[in-house]
């Protein structure tokens, strides 16, 4: 399965039971993968969707691998030590990154 795939499989769990997100701001999370390109997040009233490309001015960028992207997903990536070694760059607002992490981790 693809690391797009995992991502939306993630979105549709968290469009059809949306509690961890329906009081969220509306927010764009970017994603640079090595291997799949560009994606976005994109919350926007209360529902979830992902877009190619950059469509939209991102709050947060994330650079990284499709691999350590689909840890992410499944909550499995230390993001502290994929920050400290390279395996995950951030730029942007680095509270909006930990806040993704911690949205997926309620989807587990």
């Amino acid at each position: 399965m693809s690391v797009k795939e995992e991502l939306l499989q993630l979105i549709d769990k968290m469009n059809n039971n949306p509690q961890h997100i329906e009081n969220e701001k509306d927010r764009v999370f970017q994603v640079n993968l090595d291997g799949s390109g560009q994606l976005q997040i994109v919350i926007n009233d209360g529902k979830v969707s992902v877009e190619e490309g950059t469509l939209h001015e991102p709050e947060v960028t994330l650079i990284l691998s499709d691999k350590n992207f689909s840890k992410l997903l499944k909550d499995d990536l230390n993001t502290t030590i994929a920050f400290m070694t390279g395996g995950l760059k951030v730029e942007g607002k680095m509270g909006l990154a930990l806040k993704l992490q911690e949205i997926v981790k309620k989807y587990q």
